[in-house]
């Protein structure tokens, strides 16, 4: 059977969300909160006892009072499932009030993990920690790990959060974490937290993402991995298990003039309709299309917002090809006309910087959807 662990990290307990709507936020928030409980069962439904959360549990060190204590409730709820912490660059042992009470409101299957030495975890089994003293802290936190004592025949599974590379954001390259240190230390498993999408670096190291999907750099819903290690030195086997409630997704559209862009458009929407309702959607379009194609895309987009928790049409990359004709389907003459003409000229007269012409695209193609309208 071997030992069986879900490996998770970046949780943000208490991230806000400040740039979205604010019905939103809260459901966003809360879906933070309920992914304690779908870990739980993750582990359940894959024999494992024990969930290995890798660094920002929290999204600072001074989450609110209920944030805390509802993370700590909600674990020490958890009947049969220990948790096994280390504190992140978010969340560091800097925070020393937070986890001197978070502590003290959690059960005992709840184990803060302050201190780089080895833990026996289950018997043969070792789990070694590499905390983060502060956010900032300077040096690869995981080196120890090459000359850590451990029993003869113990499976020896690694416990970190921190870059392999750049991954942008306040990146520490001085505490960037060797690549191989598996091979190093010895590791029948690496379990890494910061890059909030899975990431494989070899076979025994693995960054999980985060549970629950917090923006559009990483599609779909968060996930979990579940763990099986068979003996010390065997390969783990490893599986993506979905446990995020919310689907952040940035496809991109490219279209060119001619097509049925309408259609285009509708087959980049989830078919089940009631499942839109946890969909953050960003449409990407790309491309060009004329006057009437991007009034019907436009159409459509506002057709299909309301169907989700959150819709974008990102019009950055999309240019307008005006034809002869698309001014006569705004005004044949007089002054609606001549602003027409004139916005035309500006949007492809190359003396003008790119951003005067890109507003004068846009004010043409506003112009031509108000009067569209009625």
């Amino acid at each position: 059977m071997g030992f069986r662990f879900i490996h998770s990290s970046d949780l943000h307990l208490g991230k806000g969300f400040g740039t979205l709507p604010e019905d939103l936020r809260g459901r966003l928030i809360e879906a933070r909160h309920e992914v304690l409980a779908r870990l739980a069962q993750a582990a359940r439904d894959h024999g494992a006892a024990h969930v290995l959360l890798a660094g920002d549990t929290f999204d600072t060190t001074g989450p609110s009072d209920q944030v805390r204590r509802q993370a700590a409730t909600a674990m020490a709820a958890a009947e049969g499932i220990h948790w096994w912490i280390i504190p992140g660059n978010h969340d560091s042992l800097a925070g020393e009030e937070l986890w001197r009470r978070f502590a003290d409101e959690a059960g005992p299957n709840v184990h803060i993990l302050r201190d780089p030495a080895p833990v026996a975890i289950e018997p043969g089994v070792h789990l070694l920690p590499a905390p983060l003293p502060r956010q900032f802290p300077g040096h690869d936190l995981t080196a120890w790990m090459d000359d850590a004592d451990t029993p003869e025949g113990t499976i020896r599974i690694g416990l970190a959060h921190g870059g392999i590379t750049d991954f942008g954001e306040d990146f520490d390259s001085s505490a960037r974490i060797a690549p191989d240190r598996a091979a190093r230390a010895r590791l029948d498993y690496l379990a890494l937290g910061d890059w909030h999408g899975m990431l494989a670096v070899g076979d025994r190291t693995r960054y999980s993402g985060t549970p629950e999907r917090d923006r559009f750099r990483h599609d779909g819903r968060g996930a979990c991995l579940a763990v099986t290690i068979d003996a010390p030195g065997a390969a783990p086997r490893i599986e993506q298990v979905t446990v995020g409630r919310f689907d952040w997704s940035a496809p991109v559209l490219d279209l060119s003039p001619g097509e049925d862009v309408v259609a285009r458009f509708r087959a980049l929407l989830p078919p089940d309709r009631t499942a839109r309702r946890d969909v953050l959607l960003r449409v990407v379009a790309r491309g060009f299309l004329r006057m009437a194609e991007r009034g019907a895309l436009e159409a459509a987009a506002r057709a299909a917002a309301p169907d989700f928790a959150w819709f974008d049409l990102d019009r950055a990359g999309l240019r307008t090809e005006h034809e002869a004709g698309d001014l006569d389907l705004i005004a044949s003459g007089g002054a609606l006309r001549s602003a027409a003409e004139t916005l035309q000229r500006e949007a492809t007269d190359d003396t003008l910087s790119l951003e005067r012409q890109r507003v004068a695209e846009a004010a043409l193609n506003r112009l031509w959807s108000l009067v569209q309208e009625g």
